[in-house]
């Protein structure tokens, strides 16, 4: 707890500096957040609005819910 910095978060405590970029700033959007983070021509910026990660893997919403399913239920309540 304290130690560590990047795009887990800061693990702190203060969900306000969460964001923080590798040059110490804290962005205000997810997007501007990951794409401190990216290598430059290593993909895409990303755009202002989170992609749905369902989109590029078809098939995987189903198996996905199911998981969450297990998650939030009675077990884990």
């Amino acid at each position: 707890s304290g130690q560590v910095r990047g795009l887990c978060g800061t693990f702190n405590g203060d969900q306000r500096d969460e964001f923080t970029t590798p040059e110490g700033d804290v962005e205000p959007s997810v997007a501007a957040f990951a794409n401190a983070f990216r290598a430059a021509g290593a993909c895409p910026a990303l755009g202002p609005g989170i992609p749905d990660p369902c989109d590029g893997f078809p098939g995987s919403r189903e198996r996905a819910e199911a998981a969450c399913a297990v998650l939030m239920g009675p077990a884990f309540q």
